[in-house]
């Protein structure tokens, strides 16, 4: 971040010369005033966005980490029921397997 040239304490205090043809004091000194308002506003304008960007930072983090923790578990998870491995039956499947067993059972 670039340093600034002015600090309000010193845009505050600037005196200028009084000159025959130069311009009026007042004017200028409530034209000062303008600039040094936006300043402080500017300078509460960027501790604010620091302060937000800071707080988004930790809710990074801390989203992070519960990702981290998901994946985690889902691990865990792909390991006890490995969907790829399991087979699955349809009742009709389940109803032509009892078939055939009650046709052996009372065959015999």
């Amino acid at each position: 971040m670039e340093k600034l040239n002015l600090t309000p304490q010193e845009i505050l205090d600037k005196q200028f010369n009084v000159d025959f043809k130069g311009y009026n004091a007042d004017d200028v000194d409530a034209f000062l005033d303008k600039v040094l308002d936006d300043y402080y506003k500017s300078e509460d304008n960027v501790q604010e966005l620091l302060d937000f960007i800071t707080s988004l930072q930790e809710e990074l983090k801390a989203t992070k980490a519960r990702v981290t923790e998901l994946e985690t578990q889902l691990e865990g998870q792909k390991k006890v029921f490995d969907l790829s491995k399991t087979t699955t039956y349809s009742s009709v499947d389940i109803l032509k397997r009892i078939s055939r067993l009650e046709e052996k059972l009372y065959n015999k």
